[in-house]
């Protein structure tokens, strides 16, 4: 893995570009926004978040995509750039929010076309491994109607934390979730 910082600050300030094997982390460009809502309009991948709606409205995605490029906005954003091998620009996304107290919560998604291969576990163990918020330690939350990510954290050295529940706005509901933590 190598890790290189991007200084952009037209579009997105200081942020690391994160190589990987099969893919680079790389922060978002507009022209992502298209791919992106493709993949996020699909109800698979907006009730496995918190936040996407389903259906997603006009414009929701370009939104996200500027909101994710000002330099001022805390929780960064990475799209899985498969491009250089071979592999589509956009695979899906992760993210990490800061906390309080060095703390940083992840999040993911993989598009469908590309779930069952991997690449959800390769993205965080590249995040954990590079860990460009220089946390002591990472969150995740994960619906726990959802096994796959599950064993995606746990494979990268996450441990279980207990039993919540937050709302997802795709579900229109409050859903059941794991926590996990890693401590860096």
């Amino acid at each position: 893995m190598r890790m290189d910082l991007v200084d952009d600050r037209l579009d997105h300030g200081a942020q690391a570009v994160i190589e990987t094997e099969r893919f680079v982390l790389r922060p978002p460009r507009r022209s992502d926004a298209g791919l992106l809502n493709m993949y996020v309009s699909d109800e698979r991948v907006a009730r496995n978040s918190r936040s996407l709606p389903h259906p997603m409205p006009p414009g929701a995605t370009e939104a996200f995509v500027a909101r994710s490029l000002k330099p001022e906005t805390e929780e960064k954003v990475w799209i899985l750039d498969g491009s250089a091998h071979g592999l589509s620009e956009v695979l899906g996304v992760i993210s990490l929010k800061p906390l309080d107290r060095d703390q940083c919560e992840v999040a993911f998604w993989v598009a469908p076309a590309f779930w069952g291969t991997g690449l959800a576990r390769t993205a965080l163990a590249a995040m954990v491994d590079a860990n460009p918020m220089k946390a002591k330690t990472m969150f995740a939350e994960i619906f726990q109607d959802n096994q796959a990510s599950a064993r995606v954290v746990t494979a990268c050295g996450f441990e279980y934390l207990g039993d919540a529940e937050t709302y997802s706005v795709a579900r229109g509901s409050h859903v059941p979730t794991w926590t996990y933590l890693r401590k860096l």
